[in-house]
């Protein structure tokens, strides 16, 4: 039986774990937290972030990072704005022939870098990565229910994304390959801070039709900021681009939209944060897109007017009646 490691043991780490031991593997899931390795050792379930779902016998359950070095596929499924410090701790127990897959959806703030920057930064007097992008419209909870899922693997060399795709392939959970890592991520990182727009029109009250419009010009943003840094066009309409982001705006198990929705019902981001469980990504990316933006010279009035309301203390009011006070202009 073929070894595969994932570290971060909350509720996609864990998911990701059972679908790797369903595909056949031998998996080893690293959590931080005692509690979920206690948890999986004593009643076979992360009571913690998926209660109630039962992993299969062939997940073994460790809070030693060293346990990931038997693995030839790495996992990495950890928040982005702790990726690098729990990287560096991995990194000694790396090697060259390991597949490194990143289930991480975001930009790293202080260096504006995304995941695949960070690995190939920590690692390059090592050696290169074989590294891969996991993205796509993946609800944990809806995952281990077994419901039909659809997600894509990113690598330069398409080897490394067909191998994960084996390896991680069962009848309800298909993965499609694709070799745009940088549209793959940038799209994955992105759509949370829409999710994060579209949850605010919901909390003010308005409908669809006001759903629908910040969706369609976030993608504009979302594609404009691909294009910047060299990613491809048909990777925004694709399962990590518009399938991800649909399943982000709409759904109600959305972390993101659901900051947004408090946010627009007047709510302030510290006390909607403190009664969180897990991390929405959005919070943090869009300090990170807002920036990266500008340092691009691209225009993403949704996103900069977004990073006002979480950080500068602009209403969501006030954030609205601005974006529909802009200027006139073609699509």
């Amino acid at each position: 039986m073929k070894r595969l490691s994932v570290i971060g043991g909350g509720s996609w780490g864990t998911a990701l774990s059972i679908i790797a031991a369903q595909s056949g593997n031998q998996v080893t899931l690293w959590a931080n937290n005692n509690e979920v390795v206690r948890s999986i050792h004593s009643i076979a379930e992360n009571s913690l972030y998926l209660p109630g779902v039962k992993l299969p016998a062939t997940i073994r359950a460790t809070n030693d990072i060293e346990d990931a070095n038997d693995s030839d596929i790495v996992i990495t499924a950890i928040p982005s704005h702790v990726y690098r410090r729990v990287f560096c701790r991995l990194k000694p127990f790396l090697q060259p022939e390991m597949v490194i897959v990143s289930a991480t959806k975001g930009i790293e703030n202080d260096s504006l870098m995304r995941i695949s920057e960070i690995v190939a930064a920590e690692l390059r007097n090592k050696f290169e990565p074989r590294f891969v992008a996991l993205s796509g419209p993946t609800f944990s909870h809806e995952v281990v229910k077994g419901n039909p899922t659809a997600a894509v693997v990113a690598s330069k060399d398409l080897e490394w994304a067909e191998l994960v795709q084996n390896r991680l392939s069962v009848p309800g959970f298909r993965l499609y390959t694709n070799s745009d890592v940088v549209g793959v991520e940038m799209c994955g990182a992105v759509k949370n801070i829409i999710a994060i727009a579209s949850g605010i029109v919901v909390g003010l009250g308005y409908g669809y039709n006001t759903t629908t419009a910040i969706i369609t010009r976030g993608i504009a943003e979302i594609t404009r900021l691909v294009l910047a840094q060299g990613g491809r066009p048909e990777t925004v309409a694709g399962l990590a681009g518009v399938g991800d982001l649909m399943l982000t705006c709409f759904g109600t198990l959305s972390r993101n939209r659901h900051v947004g929705i408090e946010l627009g019902k007047g709510r302030s981001l510290n006390d909607i944060s403190g009664e969180m469980h897990e991390v929405a990504e959005g919070i943090n990316t869009t300090r990170a897109a807002a920036t990266l933006a500008n340092r691009l010279c691209v225009d993403t009035p949704i996103i900069s007017t977004l990073y006002k309301v979480l950080y500068e203390g602009l209403s969501v009011d006030d954030a609205t009646q601005y974006l529909l006070d802009r200027p006139l202009r073609s699509e």
